[in-house]
C-alpha cells in the first residue's frame, strides 16, 4: 500500500511523513522526488529543456509506479509518499499504473489555510534554507485551482492548527479507518499486443460520447480489452453495459480497424471502433457511470473532441466519423487509412 500525502509546496508533507513512520508499523518513506533528481542527472539537457518540471516527464510518472512496486517486493510496506500532485491527468496515470500492479493507494490531502501556509513557508526558509519561499508561493495559484478535484479524490486533514505529530496522528487514524482509499479498477499491464473494442455513441445532434477514466490521462471512448475467446463487437457491448449501465439492443457495426504500433513500454495491437448508434436524451439521462473506472461523461463535437482526446485517439475518431458518414469500414495503421 502507498499512503500518498498530497498538498501545497511547503505544507509540511515530508515532516508529517517522518512522524507517520513512527505510527504505522513497517512503513517506509518513499520520496518520488529522488526519481526526478535521478532523471535530471541521466537525461540529456535538450530533453530536460523541453519540460518545466520533472513531473512533466512520462518517465518520472512511470518510474513512480514501477519503483513503488519494486520496493514492495523488498519490504512489507506501506510506503509513505509525501509528494505534491496537482495535475489530475498525472494523478490518473500514476494511480492507475499502481492499480494495475495491485498496489492500493490511500490519498490524503494535508491542507493549510493560505495565510498560515505563507507564514510557515517564510519561517522555514529563514530557519533552514532549502526551497525559495518565492518558488513555493508561486505555486499557490496552481494548488488553489487543483483543490476541487483533490478534495473530491482525497481524504482531507486540515493541518492549519496542528503540529506535525498531531497531523501524523490524524492521518494514521484516518488510514486505520479506511479513509482515502481509491477503488480504481485496472487490469494488469499487457505483456503482449492486445485487441481492444470501443463503441461510439451519439446524441440527437450527432455529438459523440466521451468518458473520463480515473486510471489514465485523457478522455476515451466507452470500451476496453477484448477477453480471450470473446467476439470483439460483443466485448464492446459488454463494456458499454459495465461502464455506462446501458444495454445495446443490436450488435454495433464496425467503423475502423486501427493497428497501433508498439511504442515501448506499450505493446500496441489492434483497436476497433464500432457504431453504437444514437443514445436519445431519455436514455442518456439513465447513464450510470462505474465510479471506480469513470468520473464523467460528455457529448462533444468533432472539434471539441480534438481538445479532449490524446492525438492517437482523436485520429482514430476522425476516421471513424468519416467511415460512418460513408457507410463503410476503414482499415488504419497508426491512425492513417491504408488501401484506399
Amino acid at each position: 500500500m502507498i499512503v500518498w500525502l498530497n498538498g501545497a509546496f511547503g505544507a509540511g508533507k515530508t515532516t508529517a511523513a517522518y512522524e507517520l513512520l513512527d505510527l504505522i508499523p513497517g512503513s517506509t518513506l518513499y520520496d518520488p522526488e529522488l526519481l526526478g533528481a535521478g532523471l535530471r542527472v541521466m537525461l540529456p539537457k535538450e530533453r530536460l529543456g523541453q519540460v518545466d518540471d520533472f513531473q512533466d516527464l512520462p518517465a518520472w510518472r512511470r518510474l513512480v509506479a514501477d519503483t513503488a512496486a519494486a520496493l514492495l517486493t523488498e519490504i512489507p510496506g506501506p510506503l509513505i509518499a509525501p509528494m505534491t500532485l496537482l495535475r489530475q491527468e498525472y494523478r490518473d496515470e500514476i494511480f492507475g499504473a499502481l492499480a494495475s500492479r495491485r498496489v492500493p493507494v490511500r490519498h490524503v490531502l494535508l491542507h493549510v489555510e493560505e495565510t498560515i501556509l505563507r507564514r510557515r513557508i517564510g519561517t522555514r526558509a529563514e530557519r533552514e534554507g532549502g526551497s525559495s519561499p518565492d518558488w513555493c508561493l508561486g505555486h499557490l495559484p496552481a494548488y488553489q485551482a487543483a483543490l476541487p478535484w483533490i478534495t473530491a479524490d482525497a481524504h482531507t486533514v486540515d493541518t492549519s492548527r496542528l503540529t506535525p505529530r498531531r497531523t501524523a496522528e490524524r492521518v494514521a487514524e484516518a488510514i486505520r479507518e479506511g479513509a482515502g482509499a481509491l477503488d480504481i479498477v485496472q487490469a494488469p499491464e499487457p505483456t503482449a499486443e492486445t485487441l481492444a473494442a470501443g463503441v461510439l455513441l451519439f446524441d440527437e445532434r450527432d455529438r459523440v460520447l466521451l468518458v473520463d477514466p480515473t486510471y489514465k490521462p485523457g478522455w476515451e471512448f466507452p470500451g476496453g480489452i477484448v477477453e480471450p475467446g470473446e467476439a470483439p463487437a460483443r466485448a464492446g457491448m459488454r463494456e458499454v453495459a459495465e461502464e455506462l449501465g446501458i444495454e445495446l439492443a443490436e450488435v454495433p457495426r464496425l467503423l475502423v480497424v486501427d493497428w497501433e504500433a508498439p511504442c515501448p513500454p506499450a505493446f500496441g495491437g489492434l483497436r476497433l471502433l464500432f457504431d453504437g448508434g444514437c443514445l436519445e436524451s431519455a436514455r442518456a439521462a439513465e447513464l450510470l457511470l462505474q465510479g471506480d473506472e469513470l468520473r464523467e461523461w460528455v457529448f462533444v463535437t468533432e472539434a471539441e473532441a480534438a481538445r479532449l482526446l490524446p492525438p492517437v485517439r482523436y485520429r482514430r475518431l476522425r476516421w471513424a466519423l468519416r467511415a460512418r458518414e460513408r457507410g463503410t469500414t476503414l482499415n488504419l495503421e497508426a491512425g492513417a487509412p491504408v488501401g484506399i
